[in-house]
């Protein structure tokens, strides 16, 4: 911020928002440093809504120039402004919204080398709206190691349907196939929450559209203009009823699948202890709540609730580590060792566990 500004002016402009934040609601706003990562399609418009909101201070990063592709959906640039950095365009048309508002840019890739001083400056939030699976993760790494809270935003290619855009915990983020890849990575770096993210639930349009992207690479999809917009409106609002410290809705508990998973960490320990006579824990929670959510999606292939070594022969690891329920796992522990398991379970069992596998061992050579 440059110069002086009368206060009564400012508050006459955040008038709304006073009134439904409180003076000091707005004041914590006001008060906030915010970092948005990529200031495109839902970038721009959650700088934009920031901004209207209060937040003063701003660093925006993104490396890349305005082009006429971008003019469909891009919050505040017009014809005039191709060819000009993102973050500068942000910021020429910001000035005059909020002259009195402080508007970093930064035309570098976010990148692990430079994320300390990209990063610094205490953030209240880092807005992470990459399409790039690798640097979505590292950023949420960093976030994650240097305690900053992260708010993330999935793909709107595809969707629509504007009443199926919400804010969820990464935990809980099972209906949007980008979210997929992204949550289990992240389960790769032990970190297994506590990151909202903001995606559609709506099913993709085009029946195409998972395979083609299933990488999070592929930036082809459509994209219908307004949602974007949307997301990025939502991704705002949820900061700042967060900085109001008004009454947004917290994320989903997770008490309960906490308990879940430490029976089933107990459970697999003991059953490998006294069945295989294995001393060693196999997994820790991290593992367990990989394999049951993300290999077998919280159920055996019959019923639920603990995990077994499909092959009794090979040590537990996450490539032989089936759910089942409690009973289905000690009958299996205790079948013949030379049991014929297609025919003692039948052709669908077999072939929905071989599938399982061959799936995380294409994940694992894939991200590996």
């Amino acid at each position: 911020m440059t110069g002086s500004f009368d206060e009564t002016l400012i508050d006459e402009q955040l008038a709304r928002n006073i009134a439904f934040l409180g003076k000091e609601g707005v004041q914590r706003v006001r008060q906030a440093f915010v970092i948005v990562v990529g200031v495109g399609s839902v970038g721009s418009w959650v700088a934009l809504m920031l901004l209207r909101s209060g937040v003063q201070h701003l660093r925006l990063i993104d490396p890349k120039r305005l082009n006429r592709r971008n003019m469909a959906y891009h919050a505040v640039a017009n014809l005039e402004d191709v060819g000009m950095a993102k973050v500068q365009v942000l910021r020429k048309h910001f000035r005059e919204i909020a002259p009195f508002s402080k508007v970093e840019c930064c035309t570098e890739r976010l990148l692990p080398t430079n994320m300390d001083t990209l990063l610094g400056g205490q953030p209240a939030y880092v807005v992470d709206t990459m399409d790039n699976v690798d640097e979505k993760l590292a950023l949420a790494q960093y976030c994650h190691e240097h305690n900053i809270k992260l708010i993330t935003s999935m793909s709107a290619g595809a969707k629509a349907d504007p009443t199926r855009i919400q804010i969820s915990d990464v935990s809980d983020t099972f209906e949007d196939p980008l979210a997929r890849v992204y949550r289990r990575r992240l389960k790769m770096l032990k970190i297994d929450r506590g990151i909202p993210v903001a995606l559609s639930v709506e099913k993709p349009l085009r029946p195409d559209t998972e395979e083609s992207v299933s990488d999070f690479r592929s930036r082809n999809l459509p994209i219908l203009g307004p949602i974007p917009s949307m997301f990025g409106m939502s991704i705002a609002t949820y900061i700042i009823l967060q900085l109001a410290e008004f009454t947004a809705l917290p994320p989903p508990s997770n008490k309960l699948k906490d308990t879940l998973f430490g029976r089933i960490l107990y459970d697999v320990s003991d059953r490998e202890r006294k069945t295989y006579k294995n001393q060693h824990a196999p997994f820790d929670i991290h593992d367990i709540v990989y394999i049951f959510e993300e290999l077998w999606n919280g159920k055996s292939p019959q019923d639920r609730l603990t995990l077994a070594r499909w092959d009794r022969s090979k040590p537990m690891s996450s490539l032989n580590a089936v759910c089942m329920s409690r009973d289905e796992a000690r009958a299996h522990d205790a079948l013949p060792p030379d049991t014929d398991l297609r025919k003692h379970y039948g052709d669908d069992v077999v072939d929905y566990v071989n599938k399982q596998f061959q799936q995380e061992q294409e994940f694992q050579k894939f991200w590996n």
